[in-house]
């Protein structure tokens, strides 16, 4: 899990990414909503109108808008261009738990401590439907993301679907474009034909606190005070519980499904942030936190990131490492992707793949050094625990068919990293971070003792730079002395131009241009993170802005 902004606030009760701008809303405890930008770490704004908490949140998909709902039984709709409240919404006679707008038509849907489920229009800023039926406190009822479909959780211990085919039906006139909505008037609150109850999922041994669609399956999860987190399956005429994930030692407060991925993320009040395996029903990964008790999450429409709110703010995370291991020489990148090797020559824009990678390891390759000489390539694999990682030492076949590449068999070693110092010979940091130089038959040659090293990067034949926590020094292999050093805490990337005459070290915040023998020339502070660097033609670096997705 790869945290990638945190917070320091109130209790975060509600959140609700941007679907195109890095932006997060954090609904608080103490009745703030407070607007993040998550790649800058700057709060943008915040809004303080709500008399107590606000537990609900959400930003409308086009237009400038955000909608939150709050323990003073209001629920609000915000012009975040224009920095207030436009209009507030009153009907609820309780605290309201979440607030959702729809994806197409001009609805909010609203669940609340008052047992009710409510659907306003809020272009007409009037209430069109009434959902009845549960006998609690309801926490949670979201939208369908594409059908007319209602997922509510309560307390009563029942997770409901409600068809709402009906309320869209009255509502949008028949020749009209669907999102075109007419006025309403004279609304029936307890219409049969508004919207119906579908399916009642009963299952929870105690109060439902969180339930959502799929996105794309028929499946719901959900999380309840019973300490599981649920999998149901629905078709037109019934539901029925898949499977349970059983782990959680507290509350389930809220659970969602990975929206490309088969994975369910869960949080608790056990201080815990878990992540299922669906079709296993396992536990893959868990996160921890020492004191914060967990309550929501969210997950970003189209990037691979998730928010969880805690019991003092908010973190915004990956689960993964998305950028992949890649390698260039001349004019040609290799890179791996799904299992394989592949190769883009820059030139004719052919992209192919020249070889299938053994499996074995559940960890994305992290890193990759290429041997031109022989042809032959270095992948390395982060684990968890870093005394765990490996790496592979495989020769790239001369004649590959890109349509059914061969499967060469690599040899497979523990080691943090490994990267090519000569024709025939390798460097690797092995788990008790010596330096062992290996031959091409993955047979130890040397043993060099390297104390505090934390990482090592190439630094030409012969040479390697490496990375202890203050500074970066360049090490002579054959001579086992250290030949120069320079002062920068945590360098992740190095990047050298192509003549070798000098070298970027990229740190999280901090860029230092070097010569060959590691003289500073000039350094740069970012505010936002460094990711990547390229040299051009001229001796000039180019870094290109941090993007949430990580691509070289």
């Amino acid at each position: 899990m790869l945290t990638k902004f945190e917070t320091k606030s109130a209790r975060v009760k509600g959140l609700s990414f941007h679907p195109k701008r890095p932006w997060i809303l954090a609904s608080l405890h103490n009745g703030v909503i407070q607007l993040w930008d998550y790649r800058m770490c700057t709060l943008i704004d915040k809004f303080d109108e709500h008399d107590g908490p606000v537990r609900g949140i959400d930003f409308h998909k086009q237009q400038p808008l955000f909608v939150s709902g709050g323990d003073d039984y209001k629920i609000k709709v915000w012009n975040y261009k224009l920095r207030r409240c436009l209009f507030t919404l009153l009907g609820h006679l309780d605290y309201i738990r979440t607030t959702f707008f729809h994806h197409e038509y001009p609805w909010i849907l609203s669940s609340s401590d008052d047992q009710t489920i409510r659907i306003w229009n809020w272009q007409s800023r009037t209430c069109v439907c009434v959902l009845t039926g549960h006998n609690h406190y309801v926490m949670c009822a979201q939208f369908h993301p594409s059908e007319d479909l209602v997922v509510s959780a309560s307390l009563d211990q029942t997770v409901r679907v409600w068809d709402i085919s009906g309320l869209r039906k009255k509502n949008l006139s028949p020749g009209a474009v669907e999102t075109e909505v007419r006025g309403i008037s004279g609304v029936d609150l307890f219409g049969a034909t508004d919207a119906v109850v579908k399916h009642v999922l009963e299952g929870h041994d105690r109060g439902v606190n969180w339930a959502a669609f799929h996105p794309t399956m028929p499946l719901i999860v959900s999380g309840a005070d019973d300490r599981q987190v649920k999998i149901w399956r629905m078709n037109e005429s019934k539901a029925w519980e898949l499977d349970t994930c059983r782990g959680h030692y507290n509350n389930v407060s809220c659970a969602v499904f990975h929206p490309r991925q088969e994975l369910i993320l869960s949080n608790s009040e056990d201080k815990s942030i878990r992540v299922w395996d669906m079709s296993k029903r396992t536990g893959v990964q868990t996160f921890r936190r020492d004191h914060d008790r967990f309550w929501v999450l969210g997950a970003h429409p189209n990037l691979n990131l998730f928010a969880a709110g805690h019991d003092s703010g908010m973190l915004v995370f990956k689960l993964e490492r998305e950028r992949p291991a890649y390698s260039v020489h001349g004019n040609l990148l290799f890179y791996v992707k799904d299992r394989f090797l592949r190769q883009l020559d820059f030139n004719s824009s052919k992209d192919t793949a020249v070889m299938q990678l053994r499996s074995g390891s559940k960890f994305p390759v992290f890193s990759m050094s290429y041997n031109p000489a022989e042809n032959a390539v270095l992948l390395c694999t982060r684990a968890t625990n870093l005394e765990n990682s490996t790496y592979d030492l495989y020769s790239i076949p001369k004649e590959t068919d890109s349509q059914n590449p061969d499967a060469p068999e690599g040899k497979r070693s523990s080691g943090l990293t490994a990267v090519w110092v000569a024709r025939n010979r390798f460097a690797v940091l092995d788990r008790m971070h010596s330096l062992l130089i290996k031959n091409l038959k993955n047979e130890i040659a040397k043993k060099v003792q390297v104390p505090n090293c934390e990482e090592i990067f190439y630094a030409g034949t012969g040479s390697l730079l490496l990375r202890d926590p203050d500074s970066i020094t360049l090490f002579d292999v054959q001579q086992k002395r250290a030949l120069a050093s320079v002062k920068l805490a945590k360098v992740k990337y190095v990047v050298w131009s192509a003549d070798m005459s000098h070298v970027a070290l990229l740190s999280k915040h901090a860029i230092m241009i070097c010569n060959r023998k590691l003289d500073s020339l000039c350094s740069i502070h970012e505010n936002i993170r460094v990711k990547s660097g390229a040299w051009t033609r001229p001796a000039c670096l180019f870094t290109p802005r941090a993007t949430t997705s990580n691509t070289p």
